[in-house]
């Protein structure tokens, strides 16, 4: 690197000129800052090698990602490296020799009814010590999980809920700015608003209602009333995974919590599938409702879903077969 410009600034540079161009590049721009930030850390000096970004890519999900989360992580630095050559053409560009190709996306596990119902209990479960904060901790719990579950929220956008964005009267939640910087809003089932509806009633009694206070909150001392962090919620879920002894059934090596997201939009899917209802003309507004960034996002589910392909091919077979409904 060019002694006189460091890499965060060409990092801001090439998403500066990208984004000029229409490009919104959230995910390649925190990808780019986290490299920047190592690369500074790490006190690097010289050209961008190979050897570097492989390091680098290995760190992700603290040095226990798998090789495919690695392959993820360097191509995002595929094409700003690409650019950056113009200016250091020393600048190596990594390729796939390293981790091999990104893989295309894997099948989820799709949550039955009675898996949702026995997460719930078990969450509820937490509080049976009897503690206040015990008490608070398996509400806060049940009722994230509860969410994500009824409304496919990614955890991320339950997570940033702050007590305004909950209009329990009118039954919407305001996602704002999500993951592909986009805001929604997303309509709650009745059942759902009288649930959280219930957490919120229990959480006033400890921490002070305010507009721009987090909905789901830490309840460990100090902490009480702080923002509840993603990393304690997915280990309270590993936690009671193991507990629950579930089987996998998709190919990521264990339920997530991510799959409850997947089990809404696959239900949703199923149900108009049984109703008879024309997929095509209802998945825009499913599109719409989940916050992908593209119709084929949800399209996806379709073809990658096991519990779907059948239903699909049920539908095929139906429509193939001249002689169905006694019409030979």
């Amino acid at each position: 690197m060019n002694a006189h410009v460091t890499l965060q600034a060409r990092v801001e540079q090439y998403l500066a000129e990208r984004r000029h161009a229409g490009f919104k590049l959230s995910t390649m721009g925190h990808g780019l800052k986290r490299f920047a930030h190592y690369v500074d850390q790490i006190d690097h000096h010289g050209p961008l090698t190979v050897d570097l970004m492989a390091a680098w890519a290995s760190q992700a999900k603290g040095g226990n990602g798998d090789r495919a989360t690695s392959a993820r992580q360097l191509r995002l630095l595929r094409p700003f490296t690409a650019w950056l050559r113009q200016f250091d053409p020393t600048t190596e560009i990594p390729d796939e020799a390293i981790f091999g190709p990104v893989p295309g996306r894997t099948a989820p596990h799709i949550y039955s009814e009675h898996e949702i119902v026995e997460l719930l209990g078990a969450a509820r479960g937490l509080g049976r010590s009897g503690s206040v904060l015990a008490t608070l901790r398996s509400a806060v719990i049940e009722t994230l999980f509860g969410l994500i579950a009824s409304t496919g929220l990614r955890i991320s956008e339950a997570l940033k809920l702050d007590d305004s964005d909950v209009d329990l009267k009118a039954q919407v939640l305001t996602i704002r700015q999500s993951k592909f910087g986009k805001s929604r809003l997303v309509p709650l089932h009745p059942s759902a608003a009288q649930a959280m509806e219930k957490y919120r009633t229990q959480r006033n009694l400890y921490v002070r209602a305010r507009p721009q206070a987090p909905f789901f909150v830490c309840t460990r001392g100090k902490l009480l009333g702080q923002p509840v962090g993603d990393r304690q919620i997915h280990r309270i879920f590993a936690q009671l995974r193991k507990q629950l002894g579930w089987v996998d059934r998709g190919t990521h090596g264990a339920p997530r919590v991510h799959d409850l997201r997947h089990a809404f939009a696959v239900r949703r899917l199923m149900l108009w599938h049984e109703e008879g209802v024309d997929i095509d003309q209802r998945m825009l507004a499913l599109s719409t409702y989940l916050g992908h960034a593209r119709v084929t996002h949800t399209y996806w589910y379709l073809s990658g879903v096991p519990e779907l392909m059948s239903l699909i091919g049920q539908r095929f077979e139906k429509f193939a077969d001249p002689w169905e409904n006694g019409d030979e």
